[in-house]
């Protein structure tokens, strides 16, 4: 066995879902399997054990696959600041940016960081399954592309396309995507696999039958919609995509509001707390349903200066005031805890021209400092005998500066709290405890069920509900076959 290529038609098509179900299944049979990704564009990441930084999915496939992550499973990290500058993680580390004029024709170096990544994967293990980038249809990135077909051709890999059926257009995506490619790419192309279908396959199956007839591309499987499934999302598509599955909260859930900035980073902080039995939890970016919550989060931002001004702009900034001022629970985690501060510093122009000195929300007795280099830690601690993991993914440094009790190396003042600390809330024992005293703070009468799988344990049922749906629905017989 060597490597297999999981494409998609499109972003969000579940490239990132085939490859996660298709590593645990691996594991189980036995197979030394690793995921990778050339390149992934996302300000959803996580700190692996040496201190690298890599997107939040790779992380997840590694957990499916029952390794420990590195570096090379995600060598270049995209992580989006403005609509046309991207920050390069490269190798888990600081790398520049990226300017969008730059995206066809300045990426040969990290191609090759990439493809040398690929190679250290595929010498030491068996298997390694790879997820593209986008769609292999976006020809007009194909110049310098070495995350599709670039990747494909280069290290000489089957490549199977993803469709969502749950979006529409399905089939003209899949014969669309085999239509534009060129000879050289499209002799790459092995088959192709149906994501998210409900309902009876025989419907489907004239469809499949023709696509195939008109490509000469195989179907591998049709995978059903499966319930229970959340993924560590890559980028905005997924922020807010967990659901209690049909089954509103009640209306004595506890309420929290989740501000949605326009930039907004590792939005998975979120995910535990949506997955607590009676917490109803809201992706938002309406004043309103942030004055009417029990809890609102200001989760982490790729450019808290940019988003602090957009929440003024929109009115939240004064909710959260109000909130304050009336001993309302809000909680702001690395970005969000920074806009609490009462002033921030950029002397070196790192979101801001050089120099500026801007006003936070006021809310904590901390200055921010945007000088100092970038932080990518693991931390470890606790809250009043708790202890609680997390990591930081941050640039800058918080310093409290006035009266207040320490929190998760941040502080709390009154009823507002923050922390540069992600991930704290997947620490289960913290979660439950410090979300009954934000409802006691509320007056509401909500206690955690703990006798509820935490949060570990979910994730873990999750990716093996997933195995169990490619097992059954997949050819993963054929699909394994393609790499040998």
């Amino acid at each position: 066995m060597t490597g297999i290529l999981i494409a998609g038609t499109s972003s969000d098509a579940g490239k990132s879902l085939m490859v996660t179900g298709l590593c645990r299944v691996a594991a189980r049979r036995g197979i030394d399997v690793a995921p990778y990704k050339a390149q992934n564009m996302s300000n959803n990441s996580m700190v692996c054990a040496d201190g690298a930084e890599i997107g939040r999915a790779q992380y997840l496939q590694a957990h499916a696959a029952r390794l420990e992550p590195t570096s090379a499973m995600n060598p270049v990290l995209l992580k989006p600041g403005t609509d046309r500058r991207s920050f390069v993680v490269l190798r888990g580390r600081p790398g520049g940016t990226l300017e969008a004029g730059e995206y066809t024709t300045g990426r040969r170096a990290l191609a090759l960081a990439a493809w040398e990544a690929y190679d250290e994967l595929a010498g030491a293990h068996d298997l390694v399954i790879c997820e593209g980038a986008g769609s292999p249809a976006e020809i007009n990135l194909r110049v310098g592309d070495y995350t599709n077909m670039g990747l494909a051709l280069a290290k000489d890999l089957p490549v199977v396309l993803v469709g969502d059926i749950d979006r529409g257009g399905v089939l003209a995506s899949i014969y669309g995507t085999w239509a534009l490619l060129d000879d050289a790419d499209r002799s790459h192309l092995a088959g192709y696999l149906i994501n998210k279908f409900r309902g009876d396959d025989s419907i489907l199956a004239p469809g499949l039958e023709e696509i195939t007839r008109r490509s000469g591309l195989p179907c591998f499987g049709v995978l059903p919609y499966v319930h229970g499934v959340w993924l560590d999302g890559e980028d905005a598509l997924e922020v807010g995509r967990w659901r209690h599955e049909g089954d509103r909260t009640d209306e004595h859930a506890l309420r929290i509001a989740v501000v949605r900035f326009p930039r907004i980073s590792n939005a998975t902080d979120v995910d535990a707390l949506a997955g607590e039995p009676g917490v109803d939890v809201q992706v938002t970016t309406n004043p309103a349903t942030c004055a009417a919550a029990d809890v609102v989060v200001l989760p982490g931002s790729r450019s808290t200066v940019s988003d602090l001004a957009w929440m003024r702009e929109s009115g939240i900034a004064d909710v959260i005031s109000r909130r304050a001022a009336e001993h309302r629970t809000v909680v702001g985690i690395c970005g969000g805890y920074q806009m609490l501060s009462e002033l921030i510093l950029d002397p070196d122009g790192e979101e801001a021209a050089p120099g500026s000195r801007i006003e936070g929300l006021g809310l904590l007795p901390v200055e921010v400092d945007f000088s100092a280099a970038k932080t990518l830690a693991l931390s470890q601690g606790s809250w009043n005998g708790i202890p609680v993991g997390g990591y930081e993914i941050h640039h800058g440094s918080c310093v409290v500066t006035g009266d207040a009790e320490p929190f998760l190396d941040g502080c709390r003042a009154g009823s507002v709290w923050g922390t540069m600390w992600h991930g704290a809330f997947e620490s289960d024992a913290f979660r439950r405890a410090w979300l009954e005293a934000a409802a006691a703070s509320a007056g509401i009468d909500w206690h955690a069920d703990r006798s509820a799988p935490g949060y570990a344990a979910r994730r873990e049922h999750m990716i093996d509900t997933l195995a169990d749906a490619v097992e059954n629905h997949l050819d993963v017989d054929a699909l394994f076959g393609l790499a040998r």
